[in-house]
């Protein structure tokens, strides 16, 4: 495998895992808890929210956890995709 191939597969799991994220926070505003589609949803994200919000306390009733890891992820991607770039 190509390491141009390798940065393409990153990104999109990077942007993939970021719409992820981006669903979960808006269905938590309209969908239950125990709801099916909400539950695989935070089974996936939550293992990445947890710490983040052990570190960064809630605003009011704002929850930036979900805007740190997008930004987080965001980060290591470009990290990790201009090194394999350059790489190559």
């Amino acid at each position: 495998m190509s390491f141009a191939a390798l940065a393409l597969f990153i990104k999109i799991i990077a942007e993939l895992f970021t719409w992820i994220v981006i669903a979960s926070a808006i269905l938590s505003f309209f969908l239950p808890p125990y709801h099916p589609v909400r539950e695989a949803l935070d089974r996936i994200v939550e293992p990445f929210l947890n710490p983040i919000r052990s570190v960064v306390p809630m605003a009011g009733m704002m929850d930036f956890s979900p805007l740190i890891l997008i930004i987080a992820v965001e980060l290591i991607s470009r990290v990790l995709i201009s090194i394999l770039l350059s790489m190559s």
